[in-house]
């Protein structure tokens, strides 16, 4: 295949196929890059988080591990088309679930090296790791990690096999096996482009389509999609009148501020979570349809700037809430909503005030 590039419809371009030198680039480009494993063509509501990378197992190791927002556990093998092993790659990634299936000693041992490697690689615990990445409160964190970990106990993996190449027999293996076995095997071709500075990758998934044919056990587990009418409706539900009204107010109040609002994917809770840009890609705060908060302190990260809104709005929450010395316990505190619910008109202040003066250059001296 050839891609054309062109600037402005001119100037056209054309662009052939490059390749990753080594299955290493390959492993390492889908550890940087999960969305490139298009695994949303299985269902789009699927987001991929590679855990880690070269985990050991008694048969060799695993060149990535992953999960997704259900707790899913993705084994994924990477090969190059120039390798002469990979007409056994289907074997090899199916020996690996068996390796790690084995017994349950050997299994806490596999998860407390993925422990190891994510807090290695990201600098951060796997939870945190994991309610980062999909934005997930502490319960609904703790809650993916346990099906996480009960997929690894009861041996319900995905097998994912990715290649720069994948040859007609290859996918007629895969098709063949899903048909006939209740296993999950996914191909995945990376095509690759550089042109400049860009790099251009074009996946392709195979296997999905005969998956799509096959029901869906029914104790599957599937994320809610809230939106404001389910959230009121919830809240309604569990609140006091009173106590609805000024979630409601305090809900406005971030409408008519915020850059956007993000909701919450809790099969049982639903939250609203207002973005301010200039602070954090991600929510300063959540709330939650049985009235809980939670700040989203520890999402606060990146450039000096942003870093001095995380120290301000420590020091703003601190004349809200009691909150602990700079000893890393601080980072998505909850509060039920006894707590919290009569500040709502200090904590609107506080985040206003947040957003005129928590600006770097308005402490830098005239």
């Amino acid at each position: 295949m050839t891609i054309i590039i062109t600037k402005n419809g001119k100037e056209a371009k054309r662009v052939s196929k490059s390749s990753f030198a080594y299955e290493d680039n390959l492993q390492n480009f889908i550890h940087e890059n999960p969305d490139s494993v298009p695994l949303y063509d299985i269902d789009e509501d699927i987001r991929l988080l590679i855990l880690a990378r070269e985990v050991p197992t008694n048969s060799g190791p695993i060149d990535a591990i992953g999960t997704d927002e259900r707790g899913e556990v993705y084994i994924i093998e990477t090969k190059l088309y120039k390798n002469p092993d990979k007409r056994l790659v289907v074997a090899q990634i199916l020996d690996y679930g068996a390796s790690i299936s084995e017994n349950s000693e050997r299994q806490k041992d596999f998860i407390q090296v993925i422990e190891e490697k994510v807090s290695s690689h990201f600098k951060i615990s796997i939870n945190e790791k994991i309610s980062q990445f999909f934005e997930l409160s502490i319960e609904d964190t703790e809650a993916l990690i346990n099906r996480f970990h009960q997929n690894l106990f009861d041996g319900k993996f995905r097998f994912v096999v990715l290649m720069d190449e994948i040859e007609q027999r290859l996918k007629d293996l895969i098709s063949f096996l899903n048909r006939n076995s209740s296993f999950d095997i996914y191909g995945v071709e990376l095509e690759f482009y550089k042109y400049k500075n860009y790099e251009i990758t074009i996946p392709k998934l195979f296997g999905a389509e005969v998956k799509k044919e096959i029901s869906t056990p029914s104790g599957s587990y599937k994320r809610r999609r809230w939106d404001e009418e389910a959230f009121f409706s919830e809240l309604h539900k569990n609140l006091e009148e009173n106590q609805e009204t000024l979630i409601r107010e305090f809900y406005k109040f971030f409408v008519d501020n915020a850059d956007s609002i993000s909701w919450g994917t809790g099969s049982k809770r639903g939250s609203f979570n207002p973005i301010f840009e200039q602070i954090s890609q991600k929510s300063l705060l959540s709330v939650f349809t049985d009235g809980t908060l939670q700040l989203n302190y520890a999402w606060i990260s990146g450039n000096e700037q942003r870093l001095h809104y995380k120290s301000r709005y420590r020091e703003l929450l601190s004349k809200v809430f009691d909150i602990p010395a700079e000893d890393g316990s601080f980072k998505y505190p909850t509060f039920p909503i006894n707590e919290w619910i009569e500040s709502i008109p200090t904590i609107k202040d506080m985040i206003t005030e947040l957003l005129i003066n928590g600006d770097v250059s308005s402490n830098k001296p005239e």
